[in-house]
């Protein structure tokens, strides 16, 4: 096997996992050429997909939305616009408990995303070297907690080296599609909305965007929220952070997540409220280029 490898044709098998204590210990059934190894569904949580999304979601027992409130509309965020949205669709990895939505527009529409009512989406100043007609948007919850930021017209950066040995062990819990513009390549996948875990002290958890692949044979030193654009236009994010590695005892982890057993881990993405809002949010992005 060379490096990353282009599994974007290959099936994946689910793999079996065994907790110790927190060792990940990643069962042979994955395929040979695997983006990485998928948690067995239990009684309380059943993850879904492959990175690659070669699968279909995993049900779930969970009922769907229910129908938008009557709520009036919100009040912009800054530099963009924001109006009532259908929440009719159902979350692939559970019913999203907000009751009613709204849509984030740019001035320029050039993006668009659905977020809950009283979530609050504000554009900022986009990260310096980006390229001409970018976006960065900010989304916090109803009380000013971070959630998520999309960015737009990022630079090609070129993903972190990782020598032979160095690669953690990372688990895809959970991958949706996602219909967004996009550029494939050697090492791409189809754009996919994802939560993904990889293992250190504890096991760390992300949700974002992406059409990378994460790593080979299960491993990987870093897992990024990012999607190639189309030529000249530049690559583009939404998630909690950029890119997610093995955090050491003395970093920040917010905000991204710590779960001291990958069990805790996919219940959150599979039966937690915020990442079902989350992963609509985020599955609802609109991108014109």
């Amino acid at each position: 096997m060379k490096g990353i490898m282009n599994l974007k044709y290959v099936p994946v098998k689910l793999a079996a996992l065994v907790l110790a204590g927190t060792v990940l210990a990643t069962a042979s059934a994955c395929s040979a050429e695997n983006k990485g190894p998928q948690v067995t569904s239990t009684a309380t949580s059943k993850p879904n997909s492959s990175e690659s999304g070669t699968g279909a979601p995993t049900e779930s027992s969970t009922p769907e939305p229910g129908s938008v409130g009557t709520s009036p509309s919100a009040t912009p965020g800054s530099g963009g616009t924001e109006a009532p949205s259908d929440p009719a669709g159902a979350s692939p990895s559970g019913a999203a408990t907000a009751l009613s939505w709204k849509t984030y527009s740019d001035s320029a529409k050039t993006v668009s995303f659905d977020l809950p009512r009283e979530w609050i989406a504000q554009s900022v100043t986009p990260e310096a070297g980006s390229l001409a007609g970018a976006v960065k948007v900010e989304v916090k919850d109803g009380g000013g907690s971070y959630v998520a930021t999309l960015q737009t017209g990022l630079p090609p950066s070129a993903p972190v080296e990782c020598p032979a040995g160095q690669g953690r062990p990372y688990v895809v819990i959970s991958s949706v599609p996602l219909d967004v513009p996009h550029s494939d390549g050697p090492d791409t996948i189809d754009p996919r909305v994802v939560f993904r875990v990889i293992q250190g002290y504890k096991f760390f958890g992300s949700y974002g965007i992406t059409n990378m692949v994460a790593g080979a044979d299960g491993q990987s030193c870093e897992l990024r929220n990012r999607v190639l654009g189309p030529t000249g236009k530049g690559d583009y994010s939404f998630g909690d952070v950029p890119a997610l590695h093995a955090f050491a005892a003395d970093e920040k982890v917010a905000p991204a997540k710590s779960f001291d057993t990958l069990d805790l881990a996919a219940k959150y993405a599979v039966h937690g409220s915020e990442f079902a809002n989350v992963q609509r949010m985020l599955l609802s992005l609109k991108v014109n280029q």
